[in-house]
């Protein structure tokens, strides 16, 4: 491996600019792409076999028009007047009226007329009548009035008691990803370019969010703050420039390639991110190992740029392959799961992160041909130099310091993850809602006035669909109001309401108000109880009830993917240790290092409940949103965390490895190799950890957790597990730690990823200065 990577470094460092074109070719072809397949994003949480998704893929087939996206905007007075008051409602009227006007929007108005040109021949309004006086007044919160328009009710707007607020509750023709660019933006300016007439306010829901912006002003800074680690730990611009070019023609091809294929496939934004953020944090990572192994070749054995190079893709460009492996199997252990939200996901970042290797052994060494010796300047040299030196010193004296005291330094590094997981045993786990978002956003503010005015269940009504036990036979209106008559006593729930029924009569949609908000768990315990009672009822009145909506596609994703968890981590596991095995030679190594990833992961996930669940520290990330732990946040964290911590433990015990092999014994290969290893990892932690910090500022709620988790355990993983922990139990096992059973030994590949290989086939071109410098280093 090491003599094969060597010589594909060299061959770009000496042919840069075919490399340059090659790559060059291949983004210019991406970039057309995306000029003839526009990007289409998707913000639906959709997983395929839970009882709440088939529900609404049924729905979508007998009754269309109730299985588009949902619209909710709230209407709030100023100044203590009512909506529907004299100097209001006209204003509030037309804003509706602009709504249901608007393209790709349901106007109710035009359905009930037409049900009322059917007179009692109308399956709807027979149904409307007998639930409506079967379900009776709602049994809690504040009962909302109808908005009157020439004294007939406004279909889909409530007003609150104390007038202060109206609700509109509506339907595009399709989900909201589908919907046009711009038509969410477009319906709420056409609803407040009429309400402001009467200075009344326009709060449009969570679910009424346009796909957010995937580079903001967070994720701007997070790279500037890469970019200045870099210039710090490199010294140079030059130097500090290379990889962050990595990093962005890797995500450019990666996310861009996701990108052009969303016409054909369904792009989560999620997915899009999380390609994003690996994309640039291992891009950089990458190539700053091997742009530091390759300075260091040149200040420490006197080798010119393009033997260093050459050798720095052999030995750190071995470690990038092996480290990015990691990854790579730890994405794609997602596709056991079966779930496409996370194939899709799982696919694209493994793909980015496959590009990113391949362009930190290529196009890398292809720049450095460019570049040639002004990568390591006289000028620059004795500045470099010092500063390795100070760091070598820093890090062989904390790593005496861990041997010496390994004890204390293993209680420790053991006491601080499991403290940390504490707050993961209250753990609840749900969806993003307006409850998740700041309070300056109009997606809090809506929830809150909603909480406020008509009750918290309002913010997220469950969808009962209701069909014939036999199959094409009508429902009759009797049958409804018995089903009716049977859940409206069910604990949690405060009203009922016919939300639409299809033209043959035979499917109805209830709508059913929980008492409580979507994430509460009184709302939760009301879908079970619901789901409970519907067996018995389709036994008794040979109706089938199906529950559906915001809280039942929660509770189905949840459930989900806590049975898969299991399966998905044993399956990451059992790849991973193969690999570490494979690399380090050793049984013991990376049983060290999985067990360091189980603490890192436990506090991670006890760290994110604690700031985002419990609502502790916020005000240090600007965060003012107490939210369930998002559902997909602890497979997607845990698949990404495992395959970035072996990214540290391999180029840290690679280069421990490396002292033990050159003859230095357990404890001194440790701190040598500690010593040489320590700098480039806090580099490469702390610009992942800046990378990912800086999506905590993005608006949404899934790609903030997403964001905060990742920098969290980077910044346990790779302090107190790799710089600490891993250190302690090497400096515990001694030569153990090595231990391999011979038979294993001989069944192993040798995949020679420190470059023994390579030193023996091609000898250092320069062994005086070699010479040299390893005596300096003794004296």
């Amino acid at each position: 491996m090491s003599v094969l990577l060597y010589r594909l470094g060299h061959f770009a460092y000496a042919r840069p600019w075919y490399v340059i074109a090659g790559w060059l070719a291949v983004v210019a072809a991406v970039v057309a792409l995306l000029a003839v397949n526009p990007v289409k994003l998707s913000n639906e949480v959709r997983i395929d076999g839970t009882s709440a998704q088939e529900v609404i893929d049924d729905l979508a087939k007998s009754l269309p028009d109730a299985s588009g996206g949902q619209g909710m905007l709230v209407f709030r007075a100023q100044n203590g007047t009512r909506v529907d008051g004299e100097d209001s409602r006209a204003a509030l009227i037309a804003a509706v009226d602009a709504v249901y006007r608007h393209d790709h929007v349901i106007d109710a108005r035009k359905v009930l007329a037409d049900e009322l040109s059917k007179g009692e021949k109308s399956p709807l309004l027979r149904a409307q009548a007998v639930v409506a006086e079967a379900a009776g007044q709602p049994t809690g919160g504040k009962v909302p009035l109808p908005l009157l328009q020439d004294g007939r009710p406004v279909p889909g707007v409530i007003v609150s008691a104390d007038g202060s607020t109206a609700l509109m509750q509506f339907q595009f023709d399709e989900q909201t990803y589908e919907l046009p660019s711009g038509t969410i933006d477009s319906t709420v300016e056409a609803a407040q370019q009429q309400a402001d007439r009467a200075h009344l306010d326009v709060l449009p829901s969570a679910a009424m969010l346009e796909i957010p912006e995937i580079v903001g002003v967070g994720e701007i800074v997070g790279i500037v703050v890469a970019a200045i680690v870099l210039l710090v730990t490199l010294g140079s611009v030059v130097a500090a420039g290379l990889p962050l070019i990595i990093a962005l023609v890797g995500v450019t091809v990666g996310v861009g390639g996701a990108f052009t294929l969303s016409t054909v496939f369904e792009i989560h934004s999620l997915t899009a991110v999380l390609a994003l953020m690996l994309g640039l944090a291992v891009g950089i990572d990458y190539a700053l190992f091997i742009v530091n192994r390759q300075r260091r070749l040149i200040l420490d054995t006197g080798l010119d740029a393009h033997e260093a190079t050459g050798r720095a893709i052999g030995t750190a460009g071995s470690a990038v392959f092996f480290a990015g492996s990691t990854v790579i199997i730890a994405l794609a252990g997602l596709l056991v799961v079966g779930i496409t939200l996370l194939s899709t996901m799982a696919l694209a970042a493994a793909v980015t992160i496959a590009i990113t290797v391949l362009l930190a052994l290529t196009l890398l060494p292809a720049l450095l041909g460019l570049v040639k010796e002004r990568i390591c300047s006289v000028r620059t040299r004795r500045t470099v130099q010092q500063q390795a030196n100070a760091a070598r010193t820093r890090g062989a004296r904390w790593g005496s310091h861990l041997v010496r005291h390994k004890y204390p330094a293993l209680t420790a590094a053991f006491l601080i993850p499991l403290v940390l997981a504490l707050p993961a045993l209250d753990m609840r786990m749900g969806l993003p809602s307006g409850a998740s978002y700041n309070p300056d956003t109009a997606q809090r503010q809506s929830y809150e006035e909603v909480s406020e005015s008509f009750g918290p269940g309002y913010n997220g009504p469950l969808m009962l669909v209701a069909r014939s036990s036999d199959s094409g036979r009508p429902l009759t209106p009797a049958a409804l109001a018995a089903v009716v008559s049977e859940l409206k006593d069910t604990e949690g729930a405060t009203s009922f309401s016919l939300a639409g029924m299809n033209t043959a009569g035979s499917v109805a949609v209830l709508s059913l108000i929980p008492g409580e908000g979507p994430n509460d768990d009184g709302t939760k315990d009301l879908v079970t109880s619901v789901r409970d009672k519907s067996r018995e009822i389709r036994e008794t009145r040979g109706v089938a009830i199906g529950v559906t909506g915001f809280t039942a596609l929660a509770i189905d994703v949840s459930d989900r993917l806590r049975d898969v968890l299991p399966l998905y981590v044993a399956t990451v596991l059992g790849l991973s240790l193969i690999v570490l095995l494979l690399v380090f030679r050793s049984v013991v190594v990376p049983v060290m290092a999985t067990l360091g990833f189980l603490l890192s992961i436990a506090a991670t996930f006890g760290v994110t409940t604690a700031v985002f669940q419990w609502g502790w520290l916020q005000a240090l990330f600007g965060l003012d949103a107490s939210a369930p732990v998002v559902s997909l946040l602890p497979i997607i964290v845990t698949g990404v965390l495992y395959g970035l911590a072996m990214d540290y433990q391999v180029f840290l015990v690679t280069s421990m490895r490396e002292a033990r092999m050159h003859g230095a014994d357990p404890l001194d290969a440790t701190v040598s190799g500690f010593a040489r290893a320590n700098a480039v990892v806090i580099a490469a932690a702390t610009i992942m950890v800046s990378v990912f910090a800086g999506f905590i500022f993005n608006a949404q709620p899934m790609i903030k957790q997403a964001g905060f988790a990742l920098a969290a355990g980077i910044l346990i993983d790779a302090f107190v597990i790799r710089m600490t922990f891993i250190p302690a139990t090497m400096a515990l096992a001694r030569e153990k730690a090595w231990w391999l059973p011979v038979w294993l030994d001989r069944l192993l590949p040798d995949l020679d990823v420190e470059g023994d290989k390579l030193a023996q086939r091609i000898p250092l071109a320069h062994p005086a200065a070699s010479q040299q410098h390893a005596t300096a280093q003794k004296t």
